[in-house]
């Protein structure tokens, strides 16, 4: 393969004892992430972002110097600290010295300020902690019809690029990340240098040509005493299953077969099954991660020189300080862009309510979470002839045929009474229940806030009950779990679970009407309620779709920790994140329905991030120079407003009842809609924006000349600091204020044929508006600036919405979203 190999066999267990002695001796020491004046690797050597061209800056050195570079900035940081705390007692967990030029360090608060005062250092902030945030999809998004033949099909579909993964890890046996499925070639990149760990548990041969890379960073949470070695694994390795899964939702090998609890589900791909994968493990099952790491795992995935990088993570809590986007997870992202990388992250699982958004920068793609039209149902139909939905990956009984009801409490066997196991009902253990009254019967089980919390498991109850050989297993909703949406979960005998409260309480009140009790003793003579269960293994498509899930983030950004209300469009769009099939590690413990399984159904906009992640791998191949920000607008301005059906997409509005709670989807919602892959590989004409416009709008920000100076060692006097976040050539117009009227200007570029352009409108309510030209011609490479003048026809604060749409006579259509929240007459 070529690559080089580090061993970690021991280091990370003494590094952590060293760390966790130095962490009690200093109860008060905490980490920081300290940032330097002086450029990072990236920006001492000549690269430049120019328009739509690109240049990798890690392509114009060679390894070998840049090996003795960062060997260098390492010593130098060693000696400031050194000079800084004069033999006090420290520990310096990283040095970042690529995208940054810094470090992190386990110290006092005291010793925070005494480098704060340095003059080499720019900035001092506080570590942080951040969290986690298919067989179908590919055909949902016209892949198979529409993009993937375009270029040899799937066996070509992104080849050549490499996407980094920052996530819990991989399991790198899985078949999904094999480079022997087809005799297709199948070289690593010329451009990527990155290496493969080798440790126990990831031992040499676990990279091939398809898992080209693989490190894992956790220096932070060591020196916190939270790494549970026994779970995390100081390696790539995958101990939680998110990382494995959307690294297969992004590039995962196509025509995998997804076998789960012994039933077939159809065949995986990922939306590149061609790209290379590289992984950065940074985030852990036992307690999530800190920015320390990931920054280090950003820096080091952009060193290895990886095309796109993808975090399905966002920050526990919102950065602290006059805007969002000086934190050093942004921060280190806009570095990333700057050397030509593709940056998309999920929005983040805290919607359905306003300003929800966990990913606030205008040079991050992100992405909410949508639904699909597959989805598995399946129902329990009752002796009095009531059906009730229910879900389950199950197998149905026997057809035509019904099966008595048995409540798990009348089961009991006589040493076991609810007095001593007031949890019984949960079919726990099967030594509590009496076989003869449940062999051949179907039993019915309690789902309580214990599953929930993963106190008790379904796969637990269905082992009890083939233990005591049920015919199937029901389980019915307690009344206390409020809201809790359940996803299908995978059942080895024939099964339901009842989502419902309500439906619950007519199966039970059904099953104890038809109980026949002795007159005197009060005893069951009797159970007489009956009833046979569907199967739940056959999807169906018969429900619209896309809709915008309830869980997903919304906007408007928050610009600040008051949650004033940023002129930047958040989420970028909608992409698939329910109801995902993809590959799952079989140590992965972040689901224990799936645990021990290959393949696992999860939802998040964790699950969304990658869709887009595998989309940016087919244009970039399509588009070698197209910048971050030409990738980012080919997917905004083609994303569909419809659903399958051709009514508008809908946004779930609440966490209980969802789909009896929606309406018509905003773009605080969605952005620009939901992506239209075939429509990405030819938008026609795109909207530039170039690290030197993203750095005017951050000198632009009230107050932000010193903090733009300590983040990136730049002097704002050499931007135009006139340049507000309305102002960005980003494909949506967002204006937080608007004070009577506003002009703003947008440039595109033509990247097709010569053609003609029509442009409508639809103003915001409350708004008038105007956009010249109205009509245009462009020829293939030219640029066309529009101009939008905005005027506040009312004072109000409620946002409001509209569109801009472009139609060309050689059929291409882009669509413009633009929100106005507060206008002033």
């Amino acid at each position: 393969m070529g690559n080089l190999y580090w061993v970690y066999l021991v280091l990370p267990f003494c590094f952590g004892l060293v760390l966790n002695t130095l962490s009690q001796e200093n109860s008060d020491s905490d980490v920081y992430i300290v940032t330097l004046k002086q450029a990072p690797l990236s920006l001492s050597y000549q690269g430049f972002n120019n328009g739509s061209t690109s240049v990798r800056l890690n392509k114009l050195y060679k390894p070998r110097s840049h090996q003795r570079s960062s060997s260098y900035i390492s010593r130098v940081h060693d000696s400031l600290l050194k000079k800084a705390l004069k033999g006090e007692k420290y520990m310096k967990l990283y040095s970042y010295h690529y995208l940054i030029n810094g470090f992190s360090v386990l110290i006092t608060a005291q010793q925070a300020d005494m480098l704060s005062r340095r003059q080499e250092v720019a900035n001092v902030v506080l570590d942080f902690p951040v969290r986690t945030a298919t067989t179908y999809t590919p055909q949902f998004l016209g892949l198979l019809k529409g993009v993937w033949p375009r270029d040899g099909g799937y066996e070509t579909a992104g080849e050549g690029i490499v996407i980094g993964f920052i996530d819990t890890g991989i399991d790198p046996t899985h078949s999904s990340f094999a480079d022997d499925v087809s005799d297709h070639k199948y070289p690593i990149p010329d451009h990527f240098s990155g290496i493969c760990e080798v440790t126990r548990d990831f031992p040499s041969g676990s990279c091939n040509r398809k898992l080209v890379g693989a490190r894992h960073f956790a220096a932070s949470a060591i020196t916190r005493g939270v790494f549970n070695s026994s779970q995390d694994y100081a390696s790539p390795l995958d101990g939680d299953g998110h990382g494995t899964h959307t690294a297969s939702v992004s590039a995962g090998n196509h025509g995998i077969p997804v076998m789960v609890a012994g039933n077939y589900f159809g065949n995986a791909s990922g939306m590149a099954p061609r790209s290379h994968i590289a992984v950065y493990k940074a985030l852990y099952k036992s307690f999530g991660g800190f920015a320390a790491d990931v920054v280090a795992a950003i820096d080091q995935a952009a060193q290895d020189g990886v095309d796109i990088i993808s975090l399905s993570i966002t920050p526990n809590r919102r950065p602290p300080g006059i805007a969002t986007f000086f934190n050093p997870i942004d921060m280190a992202l806009l570095s990333a862009v700057k050397s030509g990388i593709f940056v998309v992250q999920a929005a983040g699982n805290t919607g359905p309510s306003p300003k929800s958004m966990s990913s606030f920068s205008p040079w991050i793609f992100t992405v909410g979470a949508a639904s699909h039209d597959r989805v598995y149902s399946n129902s329990i139909v009752l002796g009095n002839n009531v059906t009730i939905p229910g879900v389950g990956l199950a197998p149905g009984t026997c057809s035509n045929e019904m099966y008595t009801l048995i409540s798990a409490v009348h089961a009991l066997s006589n040493e076991t009474t609810l007095a001593n196991d007031m949890y019984a009902g949960e079919c726990q253990d099967p030594s509590n229940f009496d076989r003869e009254f449940i062999q051949g019967n179907l039993l019915i089980c309690s789902y309580s806030i214990r599953f929930v919390l993963g106190l008790s498991t379904v796969k637990q109850a269905l082992q009890t009950a083939k233990n005591l050989s049920a015919a199937g297993v029901v389980f019915c909703m307690d009344p206390f779990v409020i809201g809790f949406q359940l996803n299908p979960t995978p059942l080895n005998m024939p099964g339901i679970i009842i989502p419902s409260t309500n439906d619950s309480k007519i199966l039970l009140q059904y099953y104890n009407s038809s109980l026949e009790r002795d007159g005197f003793t009060k005893k069951i003579v009797r159970f007489g309620a009956v009833a046979s269960i569907s199967g739940g293994l056959e999807a169906n498509y018969s429900v619209s779709a896309p809709k915008v899930m309830y869980y997903s983030a919304r906007g408007p950004d928050p610009e600040d920790g008051f949650l004033d209300n940023a002129d930047i469009m958040k989420p970028n769009l909608v992409a698939p994140g329910n109801s995902i099939w993809a590959a799952w590690s079989t140590l992965g413990m972040e689901s224990v329905e799936f645990q021990g399984e290959s393949f696992a159904m999860m939802s998040g906009t964790s699950m969304a991030a990658p869709h887009i992640a595998g989309l940016a791998a087919l244009i970039k191949q399509k588009f070698p120079h197209f910048s971050p920000a030409a990738i980012a607008s080919a997917l905004s301005t083609t994303a569909s407003l419809y659903d399958k059906n051709g009514s508008p997409i809908m946004a779930q509005r609440a966490y209980t009842n969802p789909d009896l709670n929606q309406s018509p989807a905003t773009p605080f919602d969605m952005g620009n809609g939901f992506v239209n892959a075939a429509s990405a590989l030819d938008p026609g004409l795109i909207f530039e924006s170039t690290y030197e416009d993203y750095m005017s709008f951050l000198c632009g920000i009230n107050g932000s000349i010193p903090i733009v100076f300590n983040h990136t060692g730049q002097n704002c006097q050499l931007y135009n600091s006139t340049v507000t976040a309305a102002d960005l050539n980003l494909p949506s117009i967002t204006i937080a204020r608007l004070n009577r009227s506003q002009t703003v200007g947008r440039s595109l570029t033509n990247i097709a044929g010569n053609e003609s352009y029509r442009v409508d409108w639809t103003a915001p309510f409350g708004v008038s508006m105007n956009v010249t030209p109205a009509h245009f011609f462009i020829a293939m490479g030219e640029k066309q600036v529009l101009n939008i003048t905005f005027n506040a026809m009312t004072n109000d604060s409620t946002a409001s919405f509209g569109r801009i749409g472009l139609v060309g006579n050689g059929g291409h259509n882009l669509n413009i979203p633009l929100s106005v929240i507060v206008k002033l007459y």
